[in-house]
């Protein structure tokens, strides 16, 4: 049996879906198991469970072989650093009591004398794992990059909303980026890993680079222009509240963050490329890969629940991540495949339900700017397959009489995509159309805004003419 805590956390949660995959039984310990139950496979114990409770500790750890430890109190109320060294202690000494054969640690890279309070502490608590008497695996690794992690999202965040960007001492500070696909390797592999005791092992990336080199490379690969304006003294202090302004970051834990990444965070002992059968990515796949797993995670999305689900008429408008949902509900007497139907023939001779002469002038301008805008119509007046080209969309996903997704082909200063989704609802059907942005930077956030109020007339006409359509079928 392995022990898993922190499996609600971004890493504990790439990790579990590793472990789930090659069938070793685990056990996810968490505060809320409510919160986690829906998301485990039925092989899966979920646990009630908190590091700072003896009892609940050795009850999670009756019969475990392997515990991984991957809970941060970073983010917690009070002095982290008390909080992580009591935490520490307990786990290690229930683990030994529970008989536990090995603890596998993910901690964090830094060196020197003036370590920040964080880099220290998570060393430290590596350190008390280890005094512990249960063998202990510690993994030390720098900015992990992948679409949720902490430390790209603030990077992205930035990138951006800020064409402009005013940058203190600490952008040009070395790191070993790591994706997080590796990291996730590297913790799969400590679990049978020979080793004659306890070890610390260095992991990083293909490449070494500053925090500025993230963010000129993750400009480039969204296609954005950057200005970068070196400024001579910006505090931690100072920094945290910037980005608690502008970047879904608590200032508090910004700080922390940002006091960490003043020190290097560089591979000094490369023992885990001989120990490891791991070959880490360079930055800029790390990158790719991050935005393209979004992508197909997006793309499995259904956003039949983003609009009210009691209401008659359901709607929403709002950020997701760093994209903009606009969700907006109808119910209809008419069965599935009759809802359905004018979903099937949207666009080309049809059109588009509602202000059709406003989507003739969006289609003239995008032929203005290079885009293919309305001429190509769609290939066959009912059937449609994935790839087809619809106007200027280009249909992703077809379900027949469930779901409809279209990617947006036209020139815009980001990605869009709008989908159909109906599902049954009692003696009639439930229809939900969502529009889904995904802004290129300022410019992409004030072309939004900027049409909000057209977005909001054209989206509700057409919602309500399809549902007409429906229900006259």
């Amino acid at each position: 049996m392995t022990l898993l805590t922190g499996a609600t956390g971004y890493v504990g949660g790439r990790l579990l879906e590793q472990l789930e995959s090659a069938e070793i039984p685990v056990r996810c310990m968490a505060r809320r198991p409510e919160n986690l139950a829906s998301r485990v496979a039925d092989t899966t114990e979920v646990v009630r469970g908190d590091v700072f409770d003896r009892d609940s500790l050795a009850r999670a750890m009756t019969g475990v072989s392997t515990a991984y430890y991957l809970v941060h109190s970073m983010s917690d109320e009070g002095k982290f650093e008390v909080l992580e060294r009591k935490a520490a202690r307990l786990f290690g000494e229930i683990a030994r009591a529970a008989g536990v054969r090995r603890i596998v640690y993910l901690g964090g890279l830094g060196s020197g004398e003036d370590l920040s309070a964080h880099l220290e502490t998570r060393q430290e608590v590596g350190r008390l794992l280890r005094e512990s008497g249960v063998l202990t695996l510690e993994l030390r690794a720098s900015i992990i990059i992948g679409s949720g992690s902490l430390s790209f999202e603030m990077i992205r965040a930035l990138v951006d909303k800020l064409p402009i960007m005013t940058t203190p001492s600490w952008v040009r500070v070395l790191a070993q980026p790591i994706a997080i696909e590796d990291v996730v390797d590297y913790l799969m592999e400590a679990r049978e890993l020979n080793t004659d005791g306890s070890r610390v092992f260095e992991i990083g990336g293909a490449d070494v680079v500053s925090y500025a080199d993230i963010m000129r490379e993750y400009a480039d690969q969204r296609g954005l222009r950057r200005l970068m304006i070196p400024v001579p003294v910006l505090t931690p202090a100072l920094s945290s509240l910037w980005l608690g302004i502008v970047t879904p970051l608590y200032a508090r834990v910004g700080r922390k963050l940002i006091e960490g990444v003043r020190n290097p965070t560089v591979v000094q002992d490369d023992s885990a490329l001989r120990a490891f059968s791991v070959r880490p990515r360079g930055m800029s796949e790390a990158i790719a890969r991050a935005l393209a797993n979004e992508d197909r995670e997006y793309a499995r999305t259904r956003w039949s629940d983003a609009g009210s689900g009691d209401a008659e008429h359901g709607s929403s408008t709002a950020p997701r991540g760093r994209r903009i949902v606009d969700s907006r509900t109808l119910r209809v007497r008419s069965d599935v495949e009759q809802a359905f139907g004018p979903v099937r023939q949207i666009g080309g001779d049809v059109g588009w339900y509602f202000g059709d002469s406003m989507w003739r002038i969006r289609g003239f301008f995008d032929r203005l700017v290079g885009g293919p805008g309305l001429r190509r119509g769609r290939r066959d007046a009912r059937d449609l397959r994935p790839g087809d080209a619809l106007d200027f969309w280009r249909v992703e996903t077809i379900e027949p009489d469930r779901r409809l997704r279209l990617k947006a082909e036209m020139k815009l200063p980001g990605r869009a995509w709008l989908e159909f989704e109906v599902t049954p609802d009692g003696p009639g059907s439930r229809i939900t159309q969502t529009a889904i942005f995904d802004p290129a930077g300022l410019g992409g956030l004030l072309y939004w805004y900027a049409l909000l109020p057209v977005h909001q007339v054209m989206f509700r006409g057409m919602l309500q003419r399809i549902a007409r359509a429906a229900e006259l079928t």
